[in-house]
């Protein structure tokens, strides 16, 4: 299975990232580096669809974690929508639903660039 991650900026500011496939060891890196490129070129908000999202094992847990650190670091923050199924199960056990506001709610309609 692959993993991709598309963006596209938000009406009002911020970004809204798009996760599908399966986030793991392998494919974790993929995500720091879209949140540090968006991060070093003046993102402070982003809101994390992963409604497309298969499968999150703990080190995709630990890139949320990472991404939200540094955004709140720099003012800003990193929410969660749309996870379902055993992605959704994964943040209620680990209580990363509270911690970055889940709303099973998808944000934005509009289509993301692909990067």
């Amino acid at each position: 299975m692959t993993f991709t991650v598309t963006y596209a900026q938000r009406d009002g500011g911020g970004v809204c990232l798009r996760l599908a496939g399966e986030l793991d060891m392998s494919t974790a890196p993929q995500l720091h580096e879209v949140l540090d490129r968006l991060a070093a070129e003046g993102e402070r908000r982003f809101l994390v669809d992963l409604s497309a999202l298969t499968f999150c094992d703990s080190t995709g847990i630990a890139a949320f974690v990472r991404g939200d650190n540094r955004a709140a670091a720099d003012g800003g923050w990193l929410r969660i929508t749309g996870a379902s199924g055993r992605v959704a199960r994964v943040f209620q056990v680990t209580g990363l639903a509270d911690v970055l506001r889940y709303d099973e709610d998808a944000p934005d309609p509009a289509s993301p660039s692909a990067l």
